[in-house]
């Protein structure tokens, strides 16, 4: 599709980009739901990209969502990155995972468990940290404390 043409109708796959619009374990599906809803100009479009816009703990996708919103001509404002824990109590769980583990494991150790026990935590601050994400996590590992 032209990147110039914005469809108004619904499309025909309307159901499952709505639920890759909302999957929490996954922010690339939610990133390809929101550039594809993005194409259609309509108001249930419009509603999830405001809600991805406004709850996705992933900056990437609120901002592709910001995006797609003012070439509707959405009044959005850019949001901002968001600073310190994404998800709700995330130093507990990774404190938990690293006390779970053998005292003298390794970092591949604790990331390997931390994507098989909290997908959701793992995708979500790969996402949002990018590049960034294996010095940020191996650094978090690190000042965990131990007992």
């Amino acid at each position: 599709m032209d990147n110039q043409e914005v469809l108004t109708d619904v499309p025909s796959n309307y159901e499952e980009l709505k639920s890759s619009a909302n999957r929490n374990a996954n922010w690339r599906e939610r990133l390809n739901a929101v550039e594809e809803l993005g194409n259609w100009k309509n108001q249930k479009s419009i509603d999830i990209l405001l809600h991805r816009l406004n709850t996705d703990a992933v900056h990437q996708v609120r901002e592709a969502a910001y995006h797609k919103l003012r070439a509707f001509g959405e009044d959005v404002q850019m949001p901002e990155r968001r600073k310190g824990e994404l998800m709700k109590d995330v130093s507990k769980v990774l404190l938990r995972i690293k006390k779970s583990l053998p005292r003298d494991h390794k970092y591949e150790d604790f990331k390997d468990k931390l994507k098989k026990m909290r997908i959701d935590i793992y995708d979500t601050y790969e996402g949002d940290k990018g590049d960034e994400f294996d010095s940020w996590l191996e650094q978090t590992w690190s000042s965990l404390l131990r007992r």
